[in-house]
């Protein structure tokens, strides 16, 4: 029986936010967490950070994100994460679940919030890193013994959550990215992983956005039918020379058939691609 990853928000003030799978379709309400008046307690400072310990997440909506991981406080969960960014397992999948105000979900090869890697689900490693914005923690079932390759990223705090996920580490650099990763649930154009990878933040994260495929199928097309025009048009021309007015006619036809078809392409090409990229710009 497959379970649905998903991260619960706060529903109305009295309910306790959970971050779990579900058999249902999901909760039918959502709150952004807002908390006045409430003081974090001092933590210690988190060691330096290393490259060994650090994951890169290259957006397909442009930037590269980085986050310090914190084997001092969950080391099963961050071995796993490596893992799987060692393999590419994450290349290509989706932020499947974004809600503003709250966070950002990924990991899931499915991209439905069901699926997960071949390898068995992890112990929990709850800690005392705290749901801050950047927090990075790995999503799960109502079984606290769940967690597998998903995981989530905190748009804003929601100390809710704490002791009750298992928080892997921060964001250190590229937040401002996290921000434009497209929401909904799930996203009508989904931001994508296009590498993730463990080392030294790239020095420079600001890399451009990543044409979605159907830009790239619809640029494809424009090309093929603007190549057809040209091939037809010729072969008119060729016709017309020799006399043969039926077949100069014919490829005529076929050249304005072709051209217009390369038009529309290319039309939507622009439209794809402008799509792709629509708000998603860091401020």
């Amino acid at each position: 029986m497959s379970f649905k990853l998903f991260v619960l928000g706060l529903i109305g003030l009295a309910a306790a936010p959970v971050l779990a799978q579900s058999t249902t379709t999901g909760p039918q309400g959502y709150a952004e967490p807002k908390f006045k008046g409430l003081v974090i307690n001092e933590t210690p400072p988190p060691p330096p950070a290393t490259p060994d310990n650090t994951l890169n997440i290259q957006l397909s909506s442009g930037g590269v994100v980085s986050i310090q991981l914190r084997p001092d406080k969950a080391p099963n969960s961050v071995e796993r994460v490596k893992t799987l960014a060692t393999r590419n397992f994450y290349d290509g999948t989706t932020f499947h679940r974004v809600i503003e105000g709250f966070m950002a979900q990924g990991g899931d090869p499915k991209g439905t919030g069901e699926g997960g890697s071949d390898l068995p689900n992890l112990k929990a490693e709850f800690n005392d890193l705290p749901h801050v914005r950047g927090a990075m923690a790995m999503a799960r079932a109502e079984a606290e013994d769940s967690a597998n390759s998903q995981f989530y990223i905190m748009l804003a705090p929601n100390l809710s959550l704490d002791r009750k996920y298992t928080v892997i580490g921060r964001v250190i650099a590229g937040m401002a990215y996290v921000d434009t990763i497209e929401k909904g649930e799930p996203p009508a154009h989904p931001t994508k992983v296009v590498h993730a990878w463990i080392g030294a933040p790239p020095a420079d994260a600001a890399t451009p956005p990543v044409a979605d495929k159907a830009a790239s199928a619809a640029a494809d097309t424009a090309a093929t039918q603007a190549a057809q025009a040209s091939l037809a048009a010729g072969d008119a021309a060729k016709a017309a020379k020799a006399g043969n007015a039926k077949v100069a006619h014919e490829r005529a036809n076929a050249a304005k058939v072709a051209a217009e078809g390369a038009a529309q392409a290319a039309g939507d090409a622009a439209a794809a691609s402008k799509q792709a990229q629509k708000k998603r710009k860091p401020k």
